[in-house]
């Protein structure tokens, strides 16, 4: 019984440092916390030129593969995201959570083209 319960809580540590570890979930779940609904990557379809530096960030990726740009690509993408969770921390901190929640949704762009660049850049 002692074993049962040690696995099930070992689980729910492993997933709780998951979530913390990572600073889109760690946001995601402190908007959760707070009550405010998730972060939807619709809440930023107002900023244009936002929407316009991922489009054009996507269009690289799909150009062929090269290194030298896919090295540029990645660069930018943890600029970006380590530029947008200074800006998320400082939101909470501010306590204005609709500002956490529209950088968030932001985040959420950035980690997609993580995830993509990632895909690239295995080799096929």
């Amino acid at each position: 019984k002692e074993q049962y319960y040690s696995e099930q809580h070992s689980s729910l540590i492993n997933k709780a440092y998951q979530t913390l570890l990572n600073p889109l979930s760690r946001g995601l779940y402190l908007l959760e916390l707070s009550g405010v609904e998730p972060a939807q990557e619709t809440d930023c379809d107002k900023d244009s030129a936002f929407l316009m530096e991922i489009m054009e960030i996507n269009e690289k990726l799909a150009e062929p593969k090269n290194e030298d740009n896919l090295g540029e690509i990645e660069t930018l993408i943890k600029v970006k995201q380590e530029e947008l969770t200074r800006e998320v921390t400082a939101a909470f901190e501010q306590g204005d959570l609709q500002e956490a929640k529209k950088l968030l949704a932001k985040m959420k762009y950035f980690a997609n083209l993580e995830d993509k660049l990632k895909a690239k850049k295995i080799p096929s």
